[in-house]
Parts: C-alpha cells; structure tokens; sequence
C-alpha cells in the first residue's frame, strides 16, 4: 500500500528523473521537489537498509585494532581545482593522483572530489551526529578504488566507495586555511557557477595527520540520490574550526529556484543492525573500567551480605 501511494506521489509530480530530488529545507506545500522521506521513489536504494548518514552513539562503538592510520597519497601536493554550486552543495574536483590506502580499506582509492553539506548562518547542518549533536558543517571527502573509472561503475560494488567525513565546530577566530574556499564561494552564488580555486592542497583543509588516528567506521551509502550502498565510511573524531562569519559564508549560495542554500543534510537514518566501530583506544579502557567498577561493586555487596 506505502508503494503503492508513493508510486501515486511520483505521478502526479510528474517525476522524470533524479534532478527532482531536493533537500527538506526546499520542500513546500506544494510539492514541488521530492525531500528526503520519499527518495525512495527517485532511486528505490535510498529505501534500503544499509543508508547514510547516522547518529554514532559512542557508548555502542567497538574498538577495532585493524582501524590503523591511513595513509594520504598527495594530499600535500598544491593543485588548481574546478569549484562549482552544482545546486545541491559546493564541490571541489580533486587530481586522481591523491589516493588512500590502510585503515583497514580493502583497496587503495583514488580522490575524485570533497563537498561539504551545512546548515543555516553557522546552525547545525551535519549530516552524521554523535549521540545526537549535529555539528554545522560537513565535509565529504570522496574515493574509489583505483580499478574503476567512475563513481557510477565504483558503486556496483559493494566496497566500491570510500568517504572520508570530517565534522566542523566554531571557533572563536577564522581558519586562514580555508580563505581561499570562503572567499572563492563570493563567485559561485548561483547552480552551474564555477570557478577555479589555485594553488590549493587537500591537507590544507583537513585537521593535522597525528590528529586523524581517531575515527569511526562503518559500511554504508550515498548520502543524495540515488543512495548507493557501496560506500565504506570513515568518520574523524577531530573536528575542523571554522569562524561564525566562514561557516555561515556557505548560506549565501543559492539553490536552482533562487532560494537561500541552507540546512543541506540528509537525515540520520536506521542502523539496522550494523556497527560502527572505532579505531581509537579510550573505548576499550572505557569498557575495561565499566568492567573493574562492577567487580568491585559485586565484591563489595558480596562482603557486606557474608559480614
């Protein structure tokens, strides 16, 4: 019957493709795009089980010791990158010579883009949360493995994809590091504005590499249509600053109908059983702790009820 009444839905939206798709913050009464509780009715994998993004709840998190540090393949090389509002969200085209490869990946991966999703003037706007806080911004840091061409052969296979996620936090001064972004999104207001951001590195826009150990990890999708489960998803525990003024810069770029570009995140969405494991060690002592605390509870009461 659900089917049934989304097929309905589809219909009378005349829906030819995926270019309807659209953000919450987009939707109105009259329909005019399709939001994020019905994508499932422009590509049926964003119905499945396996979607992205999620709320992380730490106290549920498994250590796992294979989790071992990456290694980034020319993230230190300066390159001139193709900037563009693609409507949806701001993206940087990367050089294919910058790889991945270790924490645990099956592959070595090759760079193809970042794109970042936001809120509104500096307001939540991540995509992942941690035990419920939705940070204000998001960055995507997007792979595949080196064997395949394109995003859309890298998603047929199940481990096809590699996103790096890094979560942004205010800070009381500006990140100079990230000037040549903020000031190149001046340029690009409106969808199919581009630009191209010179001289630029990936290292200059993701935190210290002894301070990217830490980091969660678990199989999931696509985070917009059409919601490929194929992504392996490594989500870095140290956030990325950002000044107020920089994170609500991303605000003043505008959608395909003219409006204001805000609040563009999916959802967090089921679990379903899956884990999400973690490659840093507190953890583990923290499970260690829970664990000698209640020995030592149980002996206590044990004594008290033999004296």
């Amino acid at each position: 019957m659900l089917l049934y009444a989304l097929f309905l839905f589809a219909s009378s939206m005349k829906i030819v493709s995926g270019a309807d798709w659209c953000y919450q913050s987009q939707v109105t009464c009259n329909h005019t795009c399709i939001g994020p509780d019905v994508w499932g009715v422009v590509s049926q994998h964003c119905s499945g089980r396996a979607q992205s993004p999620v709320n992380i709840v730490t106290r549920r998190l498994l250590p796992d010791e294979r989790l071992t540090p990456f290694h980034f393949i020319g993230y230190q090389e300066t390159f001139h990158g193709h900037l563009i509002n693609n409507g949806h969200a701001v993206q940087l085209d990367l050089p294919t010579s910058i790889r991945i490869r270790g924490g645990n990946l099956p592959a070595t991966y090759k760079a193809l883009q970042f794109h970042l999703h936001w809120g509104k003037d500096g307001g939540p706007g991540s995509e992942h949360t941690i035990d419920g806080e939705q940070f204000p911004v998001e960055m995507h840091i997007v792979h595949i493995k080196e064997e395949y061409d394109s995003l859309s052969q890298a998603v047929s296979d199940r481990a096809g994809v590699a996103v790096l996620g890094f979560l942004f936090q205010e800070s009381a001064s500006s990140n100079k590091k990230f000037d040549p972004l903020i000031n190149a999104l001046k340029s690009i207001p409106q969808p199919t504005n581009s630009t191209t951001l010179k001289g630029v590195s990936l290292d200059m826009f993701i935190p210290p590499q002894d301070n990217m150990t830490k980091y969660f990890r678990y199989d999931g999708s696509l985070t917009t249509p059409n919601c490929s489960e194929a992504v392996v998803w490594s989500l870095f525990e140290s956030t990325i600053p950002l000044s107020r003024e920089q994170l609500a810069a991303f605000s003043q770029l505008q959608f395909s109908d003219g409006e204001q570009m805000v609040k563009t995140y999916r959802p967090v969405q089921p679990l379903n059983g899956r884990q999400v494991y973690y490659s840093g060690g507190h953890v583990a002592l923290a499970s260690t702790m829970l664990l000698i605390i209640s020995v030592l509870v149980s002996s206590s009461s044990f004594l008290h009820t033999t004296v």
